[in-house]
Parts: structure tokens; sequence; C-alpha cells
């Protein structure tokens, strides 16, 4: 597996990247992909139009194999994971005194869209997780017979703190609570079935650990669930009718596509596509593993150099990302300097952020740890 995926990794000589939370390279299949629909379309413009929307369809199906969904008509295509928490947040029937579960150190996309119901008279509760040895628990406590909805993302952005969205998900189906899982973090790196994980809404951008590009997201709602959304958007391609231009007595398609109100995103789904046929040849269970180690092997770095460790020391509570603290240097004028010497990682949660790949070389983590440590010694006060 690791030898499949390292052979797509075609990255500058150099470069030493464990930033895959924020966004990823491309595998090489990728962009070959990109460059032959470009090609394409200069050559023939929409002469292949047939088989971009065969590519589109096999985009679905595989996006429905990577969450365990019963077919690829239950899987809608947004524009951002953003775009799809906000279907969620727009389409319910708020009602005034509703409230809404969350956690405080949700990344913006996930909080704002919470926030912005406040004008309804809907309350956004917050978890705050520095206080919180079993977030389940203390995010099921927070609910009440008013909370209609529970939002949190399957892993944090800054500390790579991974929930437990079965334990979680079984306790709000208990207690009648609508789950939304904000799966950016997680998928592409971790195994996840719809099978185990009782949710209701699940939104995820292709371009961190799907290694796809920024403007595709994947945006699934339980289909029992699926007409009650009120619509926000609507255009041409969103209608049972689609390729009838000229009716006028039309409604929304019965599918996920009722979602999508425009022109789908060719150019971004044929980059996705490329790079999920990658990730599932691979095996998510074999990706999850070799992420895993890499993650462990960081850890133990951040220890044996006496750094401080911000992310789970559980295996069971991380994903793949790495968060840790250089004492008695600024961190964030470290992380500036790694990036100017070639180590892409990212400043969050007080710390410096490492995020690897399943296709990240393993003798890259010593190289990025020794880079952080000298460059840290130069950047200390004498």
């Amino acid at each position: 597996m690791s030898h499949r995926l390292a052979d797509e990794l075609g990255l500058d000589d150099g470069l030493i990247y464990l930033n895959h939370a924020a966004i990823a390279p491309w595998p090489r299949r990728t962009v070959a992909a990109v460059q032959g629909f470009a090609a394409g379309c200069g050559s023939r413009g929409s002469q292949d139009y047939p088989h971009w929307q065969a590519t589109e369809q096999r985009l679905r199906l595989r996006l429905a194999e990577l969450i365990g969904a019963a077919a690829p008509e239950d899987i809608a295509l947004a524009k951002s994971t953003s775009e799809a928490l906000s279907f969620v947040a727009q389409g319910i029937d708020w009602q005034p005194g509703d409230n809404i579960v969350g956690i405080e150190q949700e990344f913006p996309s996930n909080r704002i869209v919470w926030e912005a119901l406040g004008e309804q008279g809907v309350e956004y509760r917050r978890l705050d997780l520095t206080g919180s040895t079993d977030p389940e628990a203390d995010l099921l406590a927070l609910c009440d017979q008013r909370t209609r909805l529970c939002a949190v993302s399957w892993v944090q952005y800054a500390t790579g703190l991974r929930l437990d969205l079965v334990r979680l998900g079984e306790g709000l189906r208990e207690r009648g609570v609508l789950f939304c899982v904000d799966g950016i973090q997680g998928l592409g790196a971790l195994p996840f079935s719809l099978a185990d994980v009782p949710a209701d809404f699940v939104a995820a951008d292709g371009h961190k650990w799907m290694l796809g590009p920024e403007g595709l997201a994947l945006f699934w709602v339980r289909p029992t669930l699926r007409g009650s959304l009120r619509l926000t958007q609507h255009g041409w391609h969103m209608v049972e009718d689609m390729g009838n231009f000229g009716r006028k007595d039309w409604q929304p398609a019965a599918s996920a596509r009722r979602f999508e109100s425009g022109s789908p995103n060719m150019l971004g789904i044929h980059a996705l596509d490329a790079s999920l046929s990658l990730l599932l040849e691979a095996g998510l269970d074999a990706v999850s593993s070799a992420i895993a180690e890499r993650i462990a092997r960081l850890v133990e770095l951040v220890d044996s150099h006496g750094l401080e460790l911000l992310s789970p020391r559980m295996p069971a509570k991380r994903a793949g990302i790495v968060t840790f603290r250089v004492p008695e240097v600024d961190n964030q004028m470290l992380y500036r300097a790694l990036m100017q010497r070639g180590l892409m990682c990212a400043s969050r949660g007080g710390g410096l952020r490492f995020s690897p790949h399943a296709w990240t070389p393993p003798e890259q983590l010593q190289q990025a740890m020794g880079l952080t440590l000298d460059t840290a010694a130069l950047l200390r006060p004498s």
C-alpha cells in the first residue's frame, strides 16, 4: 500500500510536506486527470460531455463507498464544507428557544453557520474542550428537551482530537437529537461507515485527506430526512426533470441532487475522482494504519525532545494530526521560519501542527523534527 501511494507523490526535492490537514498535494494521477480534462476542453470543447457525466457518476459511487452510503444518489456535490453545513443550518425549521450543541474550539466553518441562527432565537451551546476529559459525555450533558441538533467535527482541526462518533451518535439518537458530522479532518484518513455511525448529516471538502482540489465537497443527508430540509438554493440542476429546460411545473429532485443548484464543477470532479481512486485502491484500513504509525512516531519524537504535546496521547483519540509547542520560542515565528525552509506545516492551537499522510516517507518525520529543533535554537533568545 505505502509503495503504491509513494509512487504517486511528486513533490519537489527538499520539500517536507506535513500539512495534509490544510491543503494536500495532488497525486500524479490527479494531475494527469486535470491535464487531460483541460486539454480536451481546449481541443474539443463540450464534445466529451457524456464522458464528463460518467466521471461525475463514478465520483458519486466512490464517495458513497467512502462513507458507506446506500446509493450514489444519496451523495450531493457541494462547493465546500461551509456550504454543506449551511444547507443544514438554513434548512431546518427552527423555532425560537431551540438550541444546538457544539464545541468551543471548532473551525469557523462549523461554528459561524450555527452562530448565525442566533437572530432566529436559536441558542448555540458550546463545550470547552480544555476542561473536558470525556467530551462525548459532556456534549450529551449539554442537551435538553429543546436541543434539535449536535454539530461537531469528527477530528478537531487544531489538536487532532478524534471523537467517538458511534458513542456520541447513539446517545443523541436516544435523546431524539439530530447529529451533524463535519468529516473533513477524517474522511480519507480513517475508515468510516454509516452502518456504524448514526449520523443524520455528513459534510467534508476533498482538499485535505482525500487528496483532492478545493471547491468540491461531499454532502450526505439521511434519506428519510432529505425532503424535510428547506431548500435555500435553486436552479436548473436541482430539479427532478433536469434535462427538460422548457418544463414549467418543476419540482426538486428526489435524490441528493436537490442540493446542487447549478452546473457541476467538472474540473474538480475529474480531480477528486482520480484522488479517491488511489485511496480506495490502497484501502482505508491500510491508509489509516500507515497514518497511525507516522503519528505514533511523531509523538515519540515530541516526547524524546522534551516538547509539549497538545494532541491526545491515546491512539483511539488521535487521527492524522500532531500539534506540539516548542518551549522558550515564539512558535508563530518558528512556524514562519520552518515554512521558509521547506517544511510545510501549520500554526494551530498555540503550537505547530504536523499532519502526515500514508504516503509521507517515514524518514522525513525525523528530518522534520531535526529541522524544527535546529530552527528553534536559532530563534531562542541567548
